[in-house]
């Protein structure tokens, strides 16, 4: 039976219009929110979106997911035995709130109750040694007897392991693709195992989408996100577990690592991460002891809508305006603060420049909120 906690909803409509937004070219988490923010609802901001692209200067149109696009996925995800769960709504994972730029809108198949759990994500290597795959297996097994929700990226190796040994006590499993594509695809069954256990499998990425290699930095986020700390257990010296590991760090997440044989090339990127200041971890209390005083104070109890700022005294920027934001940009980024400075223009002025130019494909947004034009 299903466990949905009680709290704010979308409508049908409002989830319909959040899913075209999120799905037209150009609009990643943070333009989204920007959108909402400026406009204060989806329907809005997407009757608005021809008329900024242009005054980006997009250099080709941009076609809006219609509403029926919309409302075939959103039965697909019912087909699925699946739901899209806002940003906001009692079922998104909390700890996902804190990030920069959380998706808006999750691709959830599963329980909502095991997003509740305090969660320790264990990531590592796909090639894994049996003595790494006996550790991964343990310490999710103890850790949900501890009460813990294991997340992780349901890859080979590692991954996998965890997963089995947390599947008694509730397991997140973060897909890189669409819902209804598992990758790797031996790992279907898993899925399904997951989600009827009292578990979830979540994807910020459309139905029927095939994971390429860049799509895997994006899991690794949502996997660090989903957690108060990240566990690497064997990552060679090059390895997607060790992205992992920085962006817990970036996050403000603890970061732990199971040290392994300096002639062993898979235990080489943890062995790094001990250098660096992890956590050294050889049983659950060692990741227990340093996490459960964060736990009141890290998982947030509700989940409220995000009020939108009122920028109607603002007048909007000309094409004066623009030509002074553009020109303070370059391909080197730069922090929306110094164009603002630069400018001497209101924020809500640069903000909005900034969105025109990022839904017409020009602006490239980094790490930290900095931007450079493309």
């Amino acid at each position: 039976m299903s466990q949905r906690a009680a709290g704010p909803q979308l409508s049908d409509r409002q989830r319909l219009s959040w899913l075209r937004l999120i799905r037209t070219p150009n609009v990643g988490p943070a333009t989204f929110r920007d959108l909402i923010n400026r406009f204060g609802s989806a329907e809005t901001a997407l009757e608005m979106l021809p008329e900024l692209m242009i005054s980006g200067g997009a250099r080709k149109s941009v076609r809006i997911p219609s509403m029926a696009e919309a409302e075939a996925e959103l039965e697909t995800a019912r087909r699925a035995g699946a739901r899209f769960v806002g940003i906001g709504e009692a079922d998104y994972p909390p700890l996902m709130k804190s990030m920069d730029h959380p998706p808006p809108l999750l691709a959830v198949k599963g329980e909502g109750a095991v997003f509740r759990l305090p969660a320790v994500a264990i990531v590592g290597a796909r090639n894994a040694s049996l003595a790494g795959i006996k550790m991964a297996r343990s310490l999710a097994a103890e850790l949900g007897r501890d009460g813990y929700g294991i997340v992780s990226g349901l890859a080979r190796g590692i991954d996998t392991a965890a997963h089995q040994g947390s599947l008694a006590s509730g397991t997140i499993g973060v897909l890189a693709g669409g819902l209804d594509l598992p990758y790797p695809p031996d790992n279907a069954g898993l899925c399904n195992e997951i989600a009827e256990r009292g578990g979830a499998i979540i994807s910020e990425m459309p139905f029927g989408w095939q994971p390429r290699a860049q799509d895997f930095p994006r899991r690794n986020r949502l996997v660090a996100g989903a957690a108060l700390g990240l566990v690497v257990v064997e990552a060679a010296q090059r390895s997607g577990s060790l992205i992992s590991a920085r962006l817990a760090s970036e996050m403000g997440r603890l970061v732990f690592a199971v040290p392994g044989s300096p002639l062993d090339p898979r235990a080489a990127g943890a062995n790094a991460l001990l250098k660096d200041g992890a956590t050294l971890v050889t049983e659950a209390s060692d990741i227990t002891g340093a996490i459960a005083p964060l736990v009141g104070s890290l998982m947030p109890r509700t989940a409220p809508f995000e009020e939108p700022p009122d920028f109607s005294a603002t007048p909007p920027p000309g094409e004066h305006d623009r030509t002074r934001v553009i020109e303070a940009l370059g391909p080197t980024p730069v922090a929306v603060d110094e164009i603002i400075r630069h400018t001497g223009l209101h924020p809500a002025q640069v903000f909005m420049v900034l969105l025109e130019l990022d839904l017409a494909g020009r602006l490239e947004r980094h790490a930290g909120g900095d931007v450079s034009l493309v």
